[in-house]
């Protein structure tokens, strides 16, 4: 059997996505479902939450020890957890026994129990998921960040809130999961997505294993209500959270490129340059040379209608005013002339990229994860080698005209401490 990908509209209008790689014996399978954090209603915020949870506790026939017990003959990894869109599904085994095990991971998705006696423990918990903020200001600061920064209901942390968690019943579950689990959303866009990579034809192959899950989705009716997207009143304003910890939180976050422009190629090329190991920018203007702070970073991620960026330092409350003013300083640089990426910082970034996506390729989870995300963010999956020759076409022309029109825009601070800070001009 050759390698490459192979889609397939199941008769429930779901896609169906899969890719065999010859060099492995096991399989991953990501299950993504329209039932994120954004789709919980105002006052059941943590519905999402509790279902990562009760999902993995009981479905169909079998109880919760039944199902675990089911999964370790099978061999299985699982896992559950919530994004603003999706509640995503992860399996790995081994190849052979994905025929046996698909009919399970099906019955998670379309008969999950949520018995009584599993729904205390879970909002426990999520409960003390959420009490566990206070420990963790880092987190608490990026969280605030999101909240103000991005627009409702996407600025959702996906932990819920105390009053809701302890309003949710099995009701608002069960009731819950049948509106939302469904294969399509209506208008088409950003349905449910089955995606399956590694071995294969130890599963007797990409027809087999698409005529099986065809045959055990035939069934599954519906379609979701997509998420309605409103606007933020807070982004590009300042927030100080007063905190008596020796530390301060600084977070920055402002808007990039869409997963589908071409530009998001070159944004994750600026944000290795800013953040991409020991000689990154970032690394060595604000930790190194001026020993202003313990950690610097800038990441960016993209979804299938917006990008973000999203910059933090750590560090004491003495330096936290020139931490904040550098940091600000190198993230404007990088759109001024001065700035320009050079030829040794784009070979460097271009190693770390593709070294990353060599290892992925090497995961058949995070092939499977990667194959579902292209499908959500770009409407169709993509190979690594045609990854891999976008980020080789680059030029330092291309990156240098980009960065001429690159422009931060709106720019969201939150600082957690001791003491409020000024903030920079970023614009």
């Amino acid at each position: 059997m050759s390698s490459g990908i192979h889609v397939r509209t199941l008769a429930c209008g779901m896609p169906l996505i899969m890719e065999h790689m010859p060099a492995v014996r096991s399989v991953g399978v990501t299950w993504l479902t329209p039932a994120g954090s954004a789709t919980d209603p105002d006052d059941r915020e943590g519905l999402s939450t509790m279902w990562a949870e009760l999902v993995l506790r009981g479905a169909g026939e079998l109880d919760s020890r039944m199902q675990a017990d089911a999964m370790d003959k099978l061999g299985r990894s699982r896992s559950a957890d919530v994004s603003s869109l999706h509640l995503r599904l992860g399996f790995t085994l081994l190849g052979e026994r994905l025929p046996q095990a698909l009919p399970r991971i099906v019955d998670m998705v379309r008969r999950p129990r949520m018995d009584e006696d599993a729904i205390e423990p879970t909002r426990d918990l999520a409960l003390q998921a959420l009490a566990g903020l206070k420990d963790d200001p880092q987190e608490r600061a990026i969280l605030t960040l999101r909240e103000r920064h991005n627009p409702y209901p996407l600025n959702r942390s996906g932990m819920g809130s105390e009053q809701s968690l302890r309003a949710i019943t099995r009701q608002d579950l069960l009731g819950g999961w049948s509106r939302r689990v469904l294969p399509t959303v209506t208008g088409g866009v950003g349905g449910s997505i089955l995606a399956i990579a590694g071995d294969l034809e130890s599963a007797g192959g990409p027809d087999a294993v698409g005529v099986q899950v065809d045959e055990l989705l035939r069934s599954w009716t519906g379609s979701a209500e997509p998420v309605r997207v409103g606007t933020s009143s807070t982004r590009g304003s300042s927030h100080h959270l007063p905190d008596k910890s020796s530390q301060v939180q600084i977070v920055l976050m402002h808007d990039g490129p869409a997963e589908s422009s071409p530009d998001s190629a070159l944004e994750r090329i600026v944000a290795a340059v800013l953040s991409g190991g020991m000689a990154s920018r970032l690394f060595a203007e604000v930790r190194e040379k001026r020993g202003l702070c313990y950690a610097v970073s800038e990441s960016y991620s993209a979804d299938r209608e917006y990008g973000r960026c999203l910059a933090y330092v750590g560090t004491t409350p003495e330096r936290a005013q020139e931490s904040l003013d550098v940091l600000a300083s190198e993230l404007l640089r990088m759109n001024a002339p001065d700035g320009r990426i050079t030829p040794e910082e784009l070979q460097r970034a271009l190693i770390g990229i593709r070294s990353s996506l060599v290892l992925s390729g090497e995961s058949t989870s995070a092939r499977a994860a990667a194959l579902a995300g292209d499908q959500h963010r770009l409407g169709r999956p993509r190979t690594l080698e045609e990854i891999i020759r976008r980020y080789e076409r680059i030029t330092l022309d291309e990156l240098h005209a980009y960065q001429a029109r690159r422009t931060l825009g709106p720019t969201t601070i939150v600082t957690l401490g001791p003491g409020e800070l000024k903030a920079p001009a970023l614009r």
